[in-house]
């Protein structure tokens, strides 16, 4: 049998660590107290790190903080033929040498019960404490993450998103039960065998809510929002755009939960031509191997939005990496009232939205807010030129219609029902 060796933790290491954290976790069917990326920080920061090689495979960590004179044993985690040989013992009392030098007294440890790592700490003289509670608050976008999010030109959206979305049912209702309430009620789905999503798409012609969708989601989620413009990537990188890709998925990984979204996403991973010297392979192809990493963290959704799926790579689309492909299409006749209603305001019980209803068939959520806005400036004008008290009235808003282009044509929605026929996965 070979025999380990023990050293301190490098960062050609990161990967196969991780690796063996993901292992760790899946065996255990538990939820690690400590996320990933903290335990990477702590490695890679200098922090007490120590692993057991094989023959230049990585096969056990162990990795802790010190805080004055506490110190916090943040991870052990083992390869599964190496478990129950010692080999969790060796690691503790290696990071324990470390902690000590560094005037650590009090050590402690916070694990799930059965997880790697507690027969190791029991034989090495840890008491297990029974009658405390372990009590947690995630703050999504915490002081450590601020920075990193206002480089990324993310947010925290306000609360309160999803509920102001008018209209627009059929959707909503699909996505609040595929993708928000499995993210937001995780315990529960696992109890039923419910993986939550972690990436979906979106299609749908322009201006029918999709980037509203992926703000509302994270509004209710409470995770930062992020958006990824594919087009400033390129600007900002001097054309290799899979090298910027690729650094901005690495920097996503240190926040503790995110909602990637994506918009007009053809053009990163638009279909390839066949062809060895075409220029958009190479992004294409890195972004088909980004998306299996990012699913491998917790907290973390990816939100691609498109006008067109039949322009994306047949690759992008397979099922593995995206879970859910959703249309959302123009409103219905109920979906029209209720966002007519929300932008007349105070207004509306004097209107005859029955009618605007009929005449804005063809009208996105985004063109309804356009005329309505453009029939109530109609009416101001009015005012202010004649001041004849008189309010804003049902022609008003006809005149204003008849006045706006709908975004959406004929041509366009026969391409978006051909597109659920043959690619909606729900």
């Amino acid at each position: 049998m070979p025999v380990w060796r023990l050293r301190d933790f490098h960062d050609d290491d990161l990967d196969q660590a991780i690796q063996l954290w993901d292992q760790g976790r899946q065996a255990d069917l538990s939820l690690a107290v400590f996320p990933v990326s903290e335990v990477v920080a702590a490695a890679r920061a200098g922090q007490p790190a120590v692993v057991a090689v094989v023959e230049g495979e990585l096969i056990g960590m162990a990795v802790a903080r010190a805080e004055g004179e506490r110190g916090w044993i943040l991870i052990t985690a083992l390869s599964g033929a190496w478990r129950n040989r010692g080999l969790g013992s060796a690691l503790i009392a290696q990071v324990e040498q470390r902690l000590r030098e560094r005037r650590v007294r009090r050590i402690s440890a916070i694990l799930t019960p059965g997880s790697a790592g507690t027969t190791a700490l029991e034989n090495s003289g840890y008491r297990r404490l029974d009658g405390q509670v372990y009590y947690e608050k995630l703050e999504h976008a915490g002081a450590q993450d601020a920075g990193l999010l206002a480089q990324l030109g993310g947010r925290v959206l306000p609360r309160g998103l999803w509920e102001q979305l008018a209209g627009m049912f059929e959707a909503k209702d699909t996505i609040d039960k595929r993708i928000v309430l499995p993210l937001a009620e995780p315990e529960v789905a696992e109890r039923y065998g419910v993986r939550p999503p972690k990436a979906v798409i979106l299609f749908g012609p322009p201006g029918t809510g999709k980037t509203t969708f992926a703000k509302a989601i994270a509004s209710r989620l409470g995770w930062p929002f992020v958006e990824l413009f594919p087009s400033r990537l390129a600007a900002d990188s001097d054309g290799a755009l899979a090298a910027s890709l690729r650094d901005v998925f690495a920097d996503l990984a240190e926040l503790n939960s995110v909602l990637l979204f994506i918009d007009e996403v053809e053009e990163i991973a638009a279909a390839r031509s066949g062809h060895a010297v075409d220029p958009g392979h190479g992004v294409t192809n890195e972004l088909l191997k980004l998306i299996p990493a990012f699913r491998d963290h917790d907290d973390r959704l990816l939100v691609c939005a498109t006008n067109s799926l039949r322009s994306l790579d047949p690759a992008f689309l397979r099922p593995g990496r995206f879970d859910y492909i959703i249309p959302v299409g123009p409103p219905d006749a109920a979906a029209r009232e209720a966002i007519w209603r929300r932008y007349l305001g105070p207004t509306a019980p004097l209107i005859g939205i029955d009618q605007l209803v009929t005449a804005s068939e063809m009208f996105t959520p985004a063109d309804i807010e356009y005329a309505a806005r453009k029939g109530a400036q109609h009416a101001f004008e009015h005012e202010i030129s004649h001041r004849t008290g008189t309010p804003a009235a049902t022609d008003d808003f006809l005149a204003a219609i008849a006045d706006t282009r709908p975004t959406v044509t004929e041509q366009a929605l026969d391409d978006f029902h051909e597109d659920i026929e043959h690619h909606t996965r729900t």
